[in-house]
């Protein structure tokens, strides 16, 4: 009799172990704001931020540890007349781009971070990653939008800079960052993220070597200058040209970097399965 009432109160406990809640995704949106740093912006100035949407799937291990898939749309730009340094201010170049990136992440819970539990609620993280994008820095003159890098703006591609190759528009980054979540109830987590990217190209902003000089670009039948001798030197617009062959146009000893900073709203999936 007794062994037989252990053996229904050990079933009993099995079959509750294997009905237990278990979280093991999060399917999320992210809305926030993006900016960028680099030979137009060299001071991190913050005057140009642009929106940033997103999308993610983030696949739970434990209470502490989750990797994450994260697919953003951003705008970023910047323009030489937010600078104070004079060079910067006279050189009076500019741009925007349209940013499309896949990321890969990992994130690392500093707090046991448990959905549904009173007190497991809340956590900050820490999360690295790398992620693939795709840029097209443009620029507009006289209400026009022109694209800069088919005009090779620093003479890539030309006999006079056979060094200078044309540059991708794909490019790659290395991720860091970190945040805090919360647990609004057992369905939703809040979170604010900031993500920081080291990135792989010098050329978000379509500004890297040295000026080209106004010669590398052949004229119209007419004689009038090309949209591309125009945009590759737009500082006749604060005073005399300084656009002279080899003369420092940017800096291509550094990368250029981008960051956002993103409000999460995550749906949680559930599985009933023994966690033990």
């Amino acid at each position: 009799m007794v062994a037989g009432m252990a053996v229904l109160l050990l079933n009993g406990q099995k079959a509750l172990a294997q009905k237990e809640l278990s979280y093991v995704g999060e399917l999320g949106f992210s809305a926030g704001g993006a900016h960028y740093f680099g030979d137009i912006n060299t001071h991190m100035g913050l005057q140009a931020i642009k929106p940033t949407v997103g999308v993610y799937y983030r696949k739970y291990f434990n209470d502490y540890v989750g990797v994450r898939g994260h697919f953003r749309f951003m705008q970023l730009g910047y323009s030489d007349v937010y600078n104070k340094n004079e060079f910067e201010r006279r050189r009076n170049l500019s741009f925007n781009t349209d940013l499309f990136e896949l990321a890969a992440q990992g994130d690392f819970n500093f707090f046991r971070f448990e959905p549904g539990s009173q007190v497991y609620r809340f956590s900050p993280y820490l999360t690295l990653g790398l992620s693939a994008f795709h840029f097209n820095p443009y620029a507009y003159y006289q209400g026009k939008k022109y694209y800069l890098q088919p005009l090779h703006t620093e003479g890539q591609g030309t006999a006079r800079f056979p060094e200078r190759k044309p540059y991708s528009l794909f490019s790659y980054a290395y991720l860091i960052g970190g945040g805090v979540k919360y647990n609004l109830n057992r369905r939703l987590n809040l979170g604010l993220e900031i993500l920081y990217r080291f990135t792989q190209t010098d050329y978000l902003d379509d500004v890297s070597t040295t000026y080209a000089g106004i010669d590398a670009f052949p004229t119209k039948s007419d004689g009038s200058a090309t949209i591309a001798a125009i945009l590759q030197d737009r500082s006749n617009v604060t005073g005399p040209p300084i656009g002279d062959r080899g003369r420092q146009r940017g800096n291509s000893r550094d990368k250029d970097q981008y960051a956002t900073i993103e409000l999460t709203l995550g749906i949680l999936f559930t599985s009933y399965r023994c966690k033990f």
